[in-house]
């Protein structure tokens, strides 16, 4: 995964830069990072696996998918797109190499970032802008909007 971190920086031992807010002691600001990686990982194989499980685990109930790709903004609720994953035969099922990276992280605050990633399902390689939040059941993704980038022949 390639990961580019917008915000304020502190640099750890090993070089790597994270995200921090101010009175935040760098072991919680690695930590948290760390969660939203793994969180963030998730979203990518619930997609790559069509795993419902790790889909349920990774979208907030609430959260609404946007698009614009035609002209006119689209919305659809989780529980259709969630239909379709279910009937989506699986990238990891035709043995489809994982393409997905991670091109930003934007920090809204300790407990908010807007997260964009290219990843590639299919023929299909798409760019997402996710909205996540964490709650009481860790990071979640409670909003989604995103483009057909290209189509592979």
């Amino acid at each position: 995964m390639n990961t580019v971190i917008f915000g304020s920086f502190a640099t750890g031992s090993a070089g790597a830069r994270h995200a921090s807010f101010p009175g935040q002691q760098q072991g919680n600001t690695m930590r948290r990072n760390a969660e939203l990686l793994d969180a963030i990982q998730t979203y990518f194989d619930a997609l790559y696996t069509c795993d419902l499980a790790l889909f349920d685990r990774i979208f907030h109930p609430a959260c609404s998918l946007f698009d614009a790709d035609e002209g006119k903004i689209t919305v659809d609720p989780i529980a259709d797109y969630r239909a379709v994953i279910a009937k989506r035969v699986s990238p990891a099922s035709r043995g489809q190499d994982r393409e997905d990276d991670i091109i930003l992280i934007d920090w809204l605050a300790e407990k908010a970032a807007t997260v964009k990633v290219r990843l590639r399902i299919h023929a299909n390689i798409f760019i997402d802008h996710l909205c996540f939040a964490r709650g009481d059941e860790g990071w979640r993704i409670v909003a989604k909007v995103w483009h057909l980038e290209s189509v592979r022949a």
